[in-house]
């Protein structure tokens, strides 16, 4: 066993320990996969990362993202919180903007102020979800009518989302996901809040493979942005409230730039420290 330095991040929030904890391993280029899985589950977090040295030159640092249950190519809040762990802890990027290389390839992270956003990656897949069958277990999943689904599309950049808009935040704040129909599904819900408020859209997060809600999710958001925007339902900057069911204080700023969506919020650091790996 190694002694390897440990961020524990608060992602999303711009009150400390209302967004979504990641944990970041740093130095972590002579852990095996088991090692990095069996650790994973033992912090039970959504992700936790692993810090190591970049294998092309353009990358600053690389990362591999890990669930409870399994590796993922890319997430949206780990890739902030890793940032953010990386620069406290050191890091210099090479360019104005850090570059992060991950497992669908570089992903830019750019500093404005306190707020760190990521330039989203393509969509791996990206079109209406058509099947019956899959439409009919969306809406039992969600304990919905099928008329309440106004839209449903696949929003994959790694993780396999299913984006769900639905007619307005309330709706989506009163849900009360059936866990049992969703097995294998990862389901992203998003309604409008009433115009003038805080917060442009309401947004939560369902991981059937682990049975849980995530707090609050950037790889979602990212994809959310990406269909919101591309049909008028969205203005191209605004702000995405998530976690407000489990008491967090969620805040993702979208923006789109010509074709680029950049997602962006604060990262508060809360633990430092070392683990025996």
């Amino acid at each position: 066993m190694t002694s390897h330095a440990i961020s524990w991040v608060d992602v999303f929030s711009p009150t400390p320990l209302g967004g979504n904890a990641l944990a970041v391993v740093h130095g972590a280029d002579a852990l095996d996969e088991d090692t990095m899985a069996r650790f994973a589950r033992w912090t039970n977090l959504s992700e936790t990362t692993y810090l190591l040295e970049p294998t092309v030159p353009e990358a600053d640092y690389r990362v591999r993202i890990f669930t409870p249950g399994g590796e993922l190519p890319f997430a949206g809040h780990p890739t902030l919180g890793t940032a953010a762990a990386w620069l406290a802890l050191g890091g210099r990027p090479a360019g104005e903007e850090v570059v992060q290389e991950c497992e669908v390839g570089l992903v830019p992270v750019r500093r404005r102020g306190d707020e760190l956003s990521f330039a989203a990656p393509p969509l791996l897949r990206y079109e209406p979800v058509a099947e019956p069958e899959l439409l009919d277990r969306v809406a039992r999943c969600l304990r919905l009518d099928p008329s309440a689904l106004l839209d449903v599309s696949w929003l994959d950049n790694g993780p396999g989302w299913i984006g769900v808009r639905v007619a307005d935040a309330a709706t989506v704040l009163g849900l009360r996901a059936d866990w049992s129909a969703m097995a294998g599904l990862k389901l992203g819900v998003v309604g409008a809040h009433p115009a003038g408020g805080e917060c442009d859209v309401e947004v939560r997060a369902f991981v059937g493979d682990w049975v849980v809600e995530d707090p609050v999710t950037g790889s979602l958001n990212a994809g959310l942005a990406r269909w919101l925007t591309d049909n008028g339902w969205a203005p191209e900057a605004y702000v995405a409230a998530q976690g407000t069911v489990l008491g967090r204080t969620g805040r993702v700023l979208a923006r789109r730039e010509a074709d680029t969506i950049w997602i962006g919020g604060h990262v508060s650091p809360v633990v430092r420290g070392t683990v025996e790996l």
